[in-house]
């Protein structure tokens, strides 16, 4: 079996909710979560916590995770989570042959999840996996303004009366799992390659945790044994 390797990229800075990734959620940091579901997963040869951030090093290594400290000019916010798993993957070169990227704002994201996501991009042969939620409402009857400040739809005018049951499903990055092979991924730094697999989460175990209101929603579902 190939060595896979995941990367769970943490920031110390944010705007949103400070400190966000060393919060406390259910009475453990907002990291520990992605950090535990990776381990319990038993998926990975090594989970790495990349990070600027002092005390979220030490928090990582305290939850069993290693840790690899990335260079400022990868911890300002423009520094984009393509450019993190480029740095994590040259510094894990020699033993990482695929990947799991995993945010650690998507705390409800578990070790079934991640393994249920595993095997199905081994099972459709797939390039790269990325998890999913489905659209609660179509992007169909979406409209859009354009260059003239007049409303347009975003694909087509008879998609606004168009019963949703016509419509194709469609389906948005939850941002809390993204697989891929480490070699292809350091050549073209694409997480989206293909051929690409779908790997569909609840809305609720897609709850990505961004202000204030999304952690209080996350301890809601924790609290209710969701």
């Amino acid at each position: 079996m190939s060595e896979r390797v995941a990367v769970i990229p943490a920031r110390g800075g944010s705007k949103g909710l400070p400190g966000k990734n060393l919060r406390e959620l259910a009475g453990r940091p907002l990291i520990a979560h992605t950090i535990a579901a990776a381990l319990e997963s038993a998926a990975f040869a090594r989970v790495v916590v990349s990070s600027e951030d002092p005390a979220i090093l030490e928090a990582a290594r305290r939850h069993g995770a290693e840790t690899l400290e990335r260079p400022p000019e990868l911890a300002s916010d423009t520094a984009s989570s393509l450019d993190v798993l480029s740095h994590a993957l040259h510094e894990l070169a020699a033993e990482a042959e695929q990947y799991a990227l995993l945010q650690p704002t998507s705390p409800l994201r578990n070790a079934t999840h991640i393994l249920e996501a595993i095997e199905a991009m081994s099972r459709r042969g797939a390039a790269s996996l990325l998890s999913v939620t489905q659209h609660r409402h179509p992007p169909h009857k979406s409209l859009v303004l354009g260059a003239d400040g007049q409303a347009q739809p975003l694909f087509d005018w008879a998609d606004l009366t168009r019963p949703r049951q016509l419509l194709p499903k469609t389906y948005y990055p939850n941002g809390a799992i993204y697989l891929g092979g480490a070699e292809r991924y350091l050549k073209d730094q694409n997480l989206f390659a293909a051929p690409l697999a779908l790997y569909e989460m609840s809305e609720e175990a897609s709850i990505d945790i961004d202000v204030e209101a999304d952690l209080e929603r996350a301890a809601r579902v924790l609290a209710a044994g969701c």
